[in-house]
């Protein structure tokens, strides 16, 4: 495992660690998140898809997935008590990202090439 962010503050530590070797696309595929507060530990596992869905099969979540999750909670902060403008920054980011992952799965599918191991 090799740990690629770690941050500390009020007490608390959160670490992120990539579990595989790159795989196809030399993406990673498996992360672990390891949170340390006042004594207690969470740790939690996030599996994304590795390989193309038509070859593969299902076997883990798509980058969509874990943006609109991030996406929804900013949306859900920024509807209650917790609104701000950092929050706002990021959540504006966040769509964009999405907007631009949607962009490029329709130009996959455009082209005959979405769900396949091909540029």
């Amino acid at each position: 495992m090799q740990k690629i962010f770690e941050q500390a503050y009020a007490g608390t530590v959160n670490r992120v660690f990539v579990v595989d070797e790159p795989g196809p696309g030399n993406g990673c595929h498996q992360y672990r998140t390891e949170i340390e507060a006042d004594g207690a530990e969470f740790c939690t596992e996030t599996n994304f898809q590795k390989g193309p869905v038509k070859e593969v099969g299902l076997n883990g979540i798509q980058n969509e997935h874990l943006l609109a999750m991030v996406i929804h909670r900013l949306q859900g902060f920024q509807s209650g008590p917790y609104s701000c403008r950092e929050n706002a920054q990021a959540l504006a980011s966040l769509q964009k990202a999405m907007q631009w992952m949607e962009a490029r799965t329709k130009d996959r599918a455009q082209r005959g090439v979405e769900g396949v191991n091909q540029k």
